[in-house]
């Protein structure tokens, strides 16, 4: 039986009289991948936070395993371009980091050959690789990875994810990841889970098939390349993610029973 690490049960988070959102539930396992997937403004970002500690949710509550070690890889780092910062330094942040262990983070993570350059110097694959070897440095039970293949070319990318697998395997974390790249995460992904404010559905890979209902969450044209979820909702959204009756035009409670593709139907 997996050991649960993380879980979240009921979270709620409201900036500025707007719901972000909306009683979501969430666990990670030792061991397991989980991908979370949905549009701008769905609340990935506000999501992680509240994974990481960085938010404290207005309802609901957060658990995590008792001194769980995460390994946080950012969606985007910025760095001065006059800041004199080579790799080899920037993983020296970590407490306790020394070249041998950067060495040996950066060898794991297939990018030993960039230690001594300039972080600003080495291409968009190197960093994200950078990124994640800084994440293992924390020797990490659960890696939360923001679109971890940002800025990288589509080989790059899919070897990215095998990379991330391997890392799994190999130590036994716990992974939670923010991806748009459906179609190349479902072949290493445990769970995946379509978040709009809410969780418009969640599940196994094998329950995503090539329907030609295709996902509107990401447009007809680029759909047509990725695997489709099946599930079942008694509601619609708004253009502001509201759920909306749609026969009344009204603001209605959630509930769960038709199909559509990104997890939500848009009106």
């Amino acid at each position: 039986m997996m050991s649960e690490l993380i879980r979240l049960d009921g979270i709620a988070v409201t900036f500025r009289g707007q719901n972000v959102l909306e009683s979501v539930q969430l666990a990670v396992n030792a061991g397991e991948i989980v991908t979370l997937i949905g549009p701008n403004g769905a609340g990935k970002t506000t999501l992680v936070r509240a994974v990481l500690g960085l938010l404290k949710p207005n309802a609901g509550t957060v658990w995590r395993k008792p001194k769980l070690r995460i390994g946080y890889m950012p969606q985007k780092l910025h760095v001065d371009p006059t800041l004199p910062l080579s790799v080899l330094r920037f993983l020296r942040l970590v407490p306790g980091v020394d070249r041998e262990r950067a060495a040996a983070a950066l060898g794991e993570v297939g990018a030993a050959q960039v230690i001594d350059s300039p972080l600003q110097g080495i291409s968009g694959g190197e960093l994200q690789r950078v990124l994640l070897a800084r994440a293992l440095l924390r020797e990490p039970e659960l890696l939360v990875l923001d679109e971890p293949v940002q800025g990288v070319d589509v080989a790059g990318q899919a070897e990215l994810y095998q990379l991330i697998t391997r890392l799994r395997d190999r130590h036994g974390c716990g992974v939670l990841m923010v991806s748009h790249d459906l179609h190349l995460v479902m072949s290493t992904t445990d769970q995946v889970v379509c978040l709009n404010r809410h969780v418009c559905c969640s599940g196994h890979p094998e329950q995503v098939s090539g329907d030609p209902a295709f996902v509107e969450l990401f447009g007809s044209n680029a759909a047509k390349s990725l695997a489709i979820y099946h599930h079942h909702h008694d509601h619609a959204h708004g253009l502001h993610g509201d759920v909306v009756d749609e026969a009344a035009g009204k603001l209605q409670p959630v509930g769960h029973a038709h199909v559509h593709g990104d997890g939500c139907k848009h009106g």
